[in-house]
C-alpha cells in the first residue's frame, strides 16, 4: 500500500496517529506460512489464511516457479494431535497423505485426482507420518478418543498408505510419542517418547528399533535422553547415522549415534533446537553427508549456519535474517527454510550454502506501508528479581507523517508471550506495526521460562508461573518507563493463552499497568487442571505445583480468586471453540469482574478456537483492543472504529 507524503508532519498526541497499517490489511493481507517439505524439484508447504476462515492450505512450487493451492477449498490440512498439531501432512513421489480438520480423517491424494479418506469415520487423529516404500506402509502418530477413557490412547501405527487395510499398532504404552523416523535403508526406525508429568522440553527419550521384514519392531534400545534431558528432532543421516539435539549441555546442541555411543557434533553456547510445541518441526537438514544447514538461536535473534560434522565446526552464514520458523530443509547445495527480519515479513525462502544468496520462494504479506512505517526495534537486557537478567524487544513508536506534543511521553504496551515455554522474535509482524504507526511504545518480553536463552533460563518458571513471569514484565515496563520512554500514567499490558493468564496475574498484584488485555486466558488453575487436554493436563505441575497436594497454591495463584485485588480495566477476549482454555474460563472471569465493579469488556468469538485464525476475527481484535485504551487512555483514534462496551467505565 503506497504513501501519501504530507508537506508537514502533523501535531498529535500519541495513539491518534493515522496509519496505514490498518486492522483489515493485517487480517486481509498476512498468510501464516508453516511445515516445508521437498519433492523431488517440488518445494511444498501450507498456508493458514485468515480470508479462508482460518483454512489451512498445502501448496506447491514447482520447478517453473508457479505456485498453486494442492488442496481442494473444502479440505482443511490441520491435525488435532495434541491439539496444537503440527506434521499435519506428508508428500513422497507427487502424492500427499494429510489430516482434515473438521473430520480428522486421514486423505491421500495422487497428483491429478481428488482426494479421498483412507482412515474411518471414528476420532482417530493422526500427525507426524513417514512413508515405507519397501514395505508398503505409512507410520504415523495417532491419537485414539474411541476407547472411553479419560484420556486418549497415544501411540506410534502402521497404516496402508492406500487405505485397503485395518492399521496396526507398532508402539503403544507411554503417555506420547513423535519423529517415527525410518533409517535410509529401511532398517531401523527410531521415535521420540516421553510421559506425564514430563512435557517434551522436560524430559524424553529416544529410541531405536530394528525393522522387521513383516513390519514389525524388534531389538528396541534407547539411545539418549530421560531425567533432566530433552531431545528434539532425531534424523538420519543419508548414510544412516543418527544424529538428534539435545540440551544435556544445557543447550540444545547437536549429537549423533554410532558404534553403540553418542557423541556431540556441536557444543555451543546457543540453542539449535526449539520446544516441541507442534510436530513436524525441524531446525536442521542434511546438505551432504558431512555438512548439516542448521537454525541457531542466541539471546533471541537466529540465525544460519553449516555444519561440518567431520571437523565438528559451525560457520555462520551471512545473511540478513534475524528470525527463522522452525522448519527447514536442504537440497542441491540450497537451504529451504522460513525466515524474517525487524524489516521484512516471514517468507519461504531458499538460500544458496556457498554464496548467500536468497530467493524470495512466498511472502507471508503484501507490503502493507513503505519501510518508513517500521518501527526497528532494539533487543535489551534489564535487571530484575533475584540479581538477575531478562530479555525483551522495545518498539520505538514511529510514524513519517506524525509528531507527538512537546513534553509527552508515549504509552506503552507490554506485550507476553503465551505457551508459556516459548519465546517472540524481532521478525517483522504487522500486528506489533500497527501500534507502533499509532503512537505506542511497544515492548515484547521473554520473561524467565522463555526458550532460546539455554535450559537454565528456561526452567526459571518451573514452580513460579504468575510470579516470575509478571516480576518480569513489571521490570521491563519499569525500565523504560526509568528510561524516560514511556509515560509511567498509561501502561497496557496483553497476550494471550499463558500470557493472558500473565496479564490478569500482572493486574491483580500491581498497580503498574492501568489496562489490560486477555486473549483467551488462563483465569482459573484449578478448572484448567480439570478441563484441558492431555498434552498440558499436567503442565501445570511443574509450572505451579504438584496436584492436589498442592491445591491452595493454585486457588492463590488463580486470577479468578484475586479479583479484589484488580483495579485496572480489563478485556477480555475469547474464542467460543477453545478446547485448550475453554471459555467458561473468560465468562467466570468477566461475571467477578462485573460484580466487583472494575471496568470490564468482553468480546466472545464464535468459530474461533485457541488463537484466532479468520480474518473478521482479527480484525475485530486488533481494532476493539485500540478502542479500548483509547477509552481508557484518553486519546481519539484517527479512523471510526465500532466501539467496545466498557461496563463499569466511570463516565
Amino acid at each position: 500500500m503506497a504513501r501519501t507524503l504530507s508537506a508537514t508532519r502533523q501535531l498529535g498526541p500519541y495513539g491518534s496517529w493515522r496509519s496505514p497499517i490498518t486492522a483489515g490489511a493485517i487480517a486481509a493481507g498476512v498468510v501464516a506460512l508453516g511445515q516445508i517439505q521437498l519433492d523431488g524439484e517440488d518445494v511444498y508447504w501450507t498456508e493458514l489464511r485468515p480470508e479462508e476462515s482460518g483454512r489451512s492450505v498445502l501448496v506447491r512450487r514447482g520447478p517453473d516457479r508457479v505456485i498453486e493451492d494442492v488442496t481442494p477449498p473444502d479440505l482443511n490440512v490441520r491435525t488435532r494431535v495434541h491439539e496444537y498439531g503440527g506434521g499435519a501432512y506428508l508428500v513422497r513421489a507427487a502424492t500427499v497423505w494429510f489430516t482434515n480438520f473438521s473430520d480428522q480423517r486421514l486423505y491421500r491424494q495422487d497428483r491429478g485426482s481428488p482426494p479421498r479418506a483412507i482412515s474411518p469415520a471414528a476420532d482417530l487423529r493422526h500427525a507426524d507420518f513417514e512413508l515405507d516404500e519397501r514395505r508398503g506402509r505409512l507410520y504415523a502418530v495417532r491419537e485414539d478418543h474411541t476407547t472411553g477413557s479419560t484420556w486418549p490412547v497415544n501411540s506410534i501405527v502402521s497404516l496402508d498408505p492406500h487405505g485397503s487395510s485395518p492399521a496396526t499398532t507398532l508402539l503403544a504404552g507411554n503417555d506420547f510419542y513423535s519423529n517415527p523416523r525410518l533409517s535410509p535403508s529401511g532398517s531401523h526406525l527410531c521415535w521420540l517418547t516421553w510421559n506425564h508429568p514430563n512435557m517434551p522440553w522436560d524430559c524424553t527419550e529416544l529410541w531405536v528399533a530394528e525393522m522387521a521384514d513383516d513390519g514389525g519392531l524388534r531389538a528396541q534400545r534407547k539411545v539418549a535422553g530421560g531425567a533432566e534431558e530433552s531431545i528434539f528432532q532425531p534424523a538420519w543421516s543419508p548414510a544412516g547415522v543418527l544424529y538428534f539435539t539435545s540440551d544435556r549441555s544445557s543447550w540444545w546442541n547437536l549429537y549423533r549415534w554410532r558404534n553403540d555411543g553418542v557423541e556431540p557434533v556441536v557444543e555451543v553456547a546457543a540453542e539449535l533446537g526449539v520446544t516441541q510445541w507442534v510436530f513436524g518441526s525441524s531446525t536442521y537438514a542434511f546438505a551432504s553427508e558431512d555438512r548439516i544447514v542448521c537454525q541457531v538461536r542466541s539471546k533471541g535473534v537466529a540465525g544460519l549456519a553449516v555444519v561440518d560434522t567431520k571437523a565438528g565446526k559451525l560457520e555462520g552464514l551471512e545473511l540478513p535474517f534475524t528470525a527463522y520458523g522452525a522448519t527447514v530443509q536442504a537440497r542441491a547445495g540450497r537451504a529451504i527454510t522460513i525466515a524474517a527480519s525487524p524489516a521484512e515479513a516471514a517468507a519461504v525462502v531458499a538460500v544458496d550454502l556457498e554464496t548467500g544468496v536468497v530467493e524470495v520462494l512466498r511472502r507471508s504479506a503484501a507490503q502493507a506501508a513503505d519501510g518508513s512505517y517500521y518501527s526497528i526495534p532494539e533487543a535489551i537486557e534489564f535487571p530484575t528479581e533475584g540479581n538477575r537478567t531478562a530479555h525483551a524487544f522495545y518498539y520505538p513508536p514511529l510514524n513519517p507523517d506524525h509528531s507527538p506534543p512537546s513534553g509527552e511521553l508515549p504509552p506503552l504496551i507490554v506485550y507476553v508471550h503465551g505457551g508459556p515455554t516459548s519465546a517472540v522474535s524481532n521478525a517483522l509482524d504487522l500486528s506489533d506495526q500497527f501500534w507502533t504507526s499509532r503512537g505506542f511504545a511497544y515492548l515484547k518480553v521473554n520473561y524467565g521460562g522463555s526458550t532460546g536463552y539455554g535450559r537454565e533460563y528456561r526452567r526459571r518458571l518451573n514452580g513460579r508461573w504468575g510470579v516470575v513471569d509478571v516480576e518480569d514484565c513489571v521490570n521491563a515496563a519499569r525500565y523504560l518507563v526509568e528510561r524516560g520512554l514511556a509515560d509511567r500514567e498509561r501502561v497496557a499490558i496483553t497476550g494471550g493463552s499463558a500470557g493472558g493468564y500473565t496479564v490478569l496475574r500482572a493486574l491483580a498484584g500491581t498497580r503498574v499497568f492501568k489496562a489490560g488485555a486477555s486473549h483467551f486466558g488462563v483465569t482459573d488453575l484449578e478448572l484448567l487442571h480439570s478441563d484441558t487436554h492431555k498434552f498440558e493436563s499436567m503442565y501445570d505441575q511443574s509450572l505451579v505445583g504438584r496436584w492436589p497436594q498442592e491445591r491452595e497454591l493454585y486457588r492463590e495463584r488463580s486470577p479468578i480468586h484475586s479479583v479484589d485485588r484488580i483495579t485496572a480495566a480489563v478485556l477480555i477476549l475469547q474464542g467460543l471453540e477453545d478446547r485448550v482454555v475453554p471459555a467458561n474460563q473468560a465468562e467466570l472471569m468477566v461475571e467477578a469482574l462485573r460484580r466487583k465493579g472494575v471496568p470490564v469488556a468482553y468480546l466472545p468469538f464464535e468459530g474461533e478456537q485457541h488463537g484466532f485464525r479468520m480474518a473478521k476475527s482479527i480484525k475485530r481484535s486488533l481494532e476493539a483492543e485500540l478502542y479500548f485504551y483509547s477509552r481508557i487512555f484518553g486519546f481519539e483514534p484517527a479512523d471510526p472504529i465500532e466501539p467496545v462496551a466498557i461496563e463499569n467505565l466511570p463516565a
